[in-house]
């Protein structure tokens, strides 16, 4: 395989490559308990060890790993990986907001705005959620240069996150002793204390009527998506007996809809994306998850069921009210022809086949009656790449 690194990097991609496979083995070898990571180590050591190995499918893979060792905690992978996948390929989106997302859950977020920074150069201007992230890195950047103005010794720039707010605070009080309140750089130290402070606990808050979740625009969503394999499993009985479990739950990303129940040697265990109708109640909406997607054809539908269903800390991301009723919204979709109440599946469907971003996307268990309707099972079939049982393939 042949990757490009950086100007003057000594090593060979090779060499950087099977170091970090390397490194993602021993994760596994000594223990590591998260099913999700363990199974892209898994796919990322057969696509490094192929008889013919293809370099873009290997970067690909190890791209996905960094992500599942972020979503799992194991920081310090995440940011090998990215370290990694920047050196073999400096001008890949990916490996840039990979890196991005890394250091900032590593604290370094001064490190974490340039990453950030490269990877919306890198895609002309990326999506609204590294916006949205980098909107208050840089505030909170800004208020740790305006408070090392005043004490330059500190360099709290230079700190991570969990150190700076007692060297604020061990700043601020050194600066009440030694000039008083008055003092303009007081004032000054002042200010940047609570301007950084106040970004530290709200920066993060969304829209209270979002459960604390933070939204998710078409963008963001894409984002989520992209590169990825993803499954959208029915609900039942059938998909419950089937003992698909351990392959709904390879999937990087599994799409569940409405009122779901987990099985898992059926149904799999992990719920990714919950696409749920205005209407719908029951037990789905009490489901965690990672993202939870409201369809409603009306806005006051749509605020209806997010103000009176949604629970709040069940799940991280709310998909906004552009992707309230994406099947019939001209900006998305636009397909004025289909019902105003279509089947949530198909809806969802629709959705990820329009993004077109995901390595694969496929139906699980909507071979039986009455999971779509006729019309929506006519759509499925003519768009089908292949089925086998109860698997469906649109990509």
């Amino acid at each position: 395989m042949k990757f490009r690194l950086r100007p003057g990097s000594v090593a060979r991609a090779e060499d950087l490559f099977t170091a970090c496979v390397r490194e993602c083995a021993a994760y596994v070898a000594g223990g590591g308990g998260d099913a999700a990571l363990v199974a892209a180590i898994g796919a990322l050591v057969v696509e490094h060890s192929a008889h013919e190995p293809s370099a873009e499918r290997a970067f690909d893979a190890l791209l996905r790993t960094g992500q599942r060792a972020l979503d799992a905690g194991e920081i310090r992978l995440a940011r090998r990986i990215a370290d990694s996948a920047v050196a073999l390929r400096a001008r890949s989106k990916g490996a840039w907001r990979l890196r991005g997302s890394a250091l900032e859950a590593d604290g370094r977020e001064i490190e974490a705005v340039e990453a950030y920074e490269r990877y919306q150069s890198l895609a002309a201007g990326g999506t609204e959620d590294v916006a949205r992230r980098l909107t208050v890195l840089r505030a909170k950047r800004n208020a740790l240069l305006a408070a090392d103005t005043v004490d330059p010794g500190a360099r709290l720039r230079e700190l991570p996150r969990d150190e700076v707010r007692a060297a604020l605070t061990d700043a601020m009080e050194r600066r009440l002793a030694g000039h008083g309140a008055t003092d303009p750089g007081t004032r000054a130290l002042a200010e940047a204390f609570g301007a950084y402070s106040r970004l530290a606990v709200d920066g993060a808050m969304a829209d209270p009527l979002l459960g604390g979740a933070t939204p998710l625009g078409v963008g963001d969503l894409r984002g989520q998506v992209e590169g990825r394999t993803v499954c959208v499993v029915a609900n039942g009985e059938d998909v419950a007996a089937g003992g698909l479990g351990a392959t709904i739950d390879a999937y990087d990303v599994v799409v569940r809809v409405d009122s779901f129940r987990l099985h898992p040697p059926g149904t799999g265990a992990r719920t990714d994306v919950h696409a749920v109708a205005h209407r719908s109640g029951g037990p789905g909406w009490r489901q965690q998850v990672t993202t939870r997607l409201v369809f409603g054809d009306k806005p006051s539908e749509w605020r209806e069921a997010v103000r009176e269903r949604l629970v709040p800390g069940a799940q991280r991301w709310v998909g906004d009210r552009t992707l309230a009723r994406p099947l019939r919204d001209p900006a998305l979709i636009g397909e004025t022809r289909w019902a105003a109440d279509t089947s949530t599946a198909f809806t969802v469907v629709r959705l990820l086949d329009f993004l077109d971003v995901s390595e694969r996307l496929d139906l699980i268990g909507f071979d039986r009656p009455g999971q779509l309707r006729a019309e929506e099972r006519q759509w499925i079939r003519a768009h089908a790449r292949g089925n086998d049982g109860p698997l469906t393939a649109l990509r």
